[in-house]
């Protein structure tokens, strides 16, 4: 006999930014409330503990690595729309970046929080700060260890909007 199969009442995710015919799109989100929403990223530039030493001396050749890169992040969360092509311009209240040496690792972890109130989130402009401040401190050592290491970019948190509020590892509801 054969199986009869029924059609699951659970919706299946969707991708918001392709169409019907498979075109990309810019999600419209003109009919969604304008709430305060935040997102953190994080990331982590490891390297040689002498070359973490040299910036933490404020040696490097070309300057100070850590103010440029968090000001690289800055601008870089705020022209995200202008890098990813489906990104809606957005009116940011607050970008802030964090970069802390560890010399565990060594390097320095780079931790964006993004905050605007507005109808969609700001989970790319956290993502886009982050990177860019990383290889922004990448570009400026690169003279001297070019074998330093880009990882772990990504969400830690967003609180705001119609999904509601995430955090990395959190089991969801």
């Amino acid at each position: 006999m054969a199986k009869k199969t029924t059609k699951s009442t659970v919706p299946s995710p969707t991708l918001t930014h392709i169409g019907t015919s498979g075109e990309a799109r810019m999600v419209d989100v003109s009919d969604k409330e304008a709430t305060e929403r935040v997102a953190v990223a994080e990331g982590r530039v490891v390297m040689k503990k002498a070359t973490l030493d040299l910036i933490l001396s404020g040696d490097a050749k070309k300057g100070d690595v850590l103010g440029t890169a968090r000001i690289a992040g800055i601008m870089a969360a705020k022209r995200t729309s202008e890098l990813i092509p489906l990104c809606h311009p957005l009116a940011l209240s607050k970008v802030t970046l964090d970069i802390v040496p560890d010399k565990k690792l060594p390097g320095c972890m780079v931790r964006a929080t993004v905050k605007v109130t507005g109808p969609t989130g700001v989970e790319m402009e956290a993502l886009t700060a982050v990177s860019v401040a990383c290889l922004t401190i990448y570009d400026m050592i690169k003279a001297v260890e070019r074998g330093v290491r880009i990882e772990g970019i990504h969400l830690i948190a967003k609180t705001g909007g119609k999904s509601g509020d995430y955090v990395a590892g959190a089991t969801p509801k």
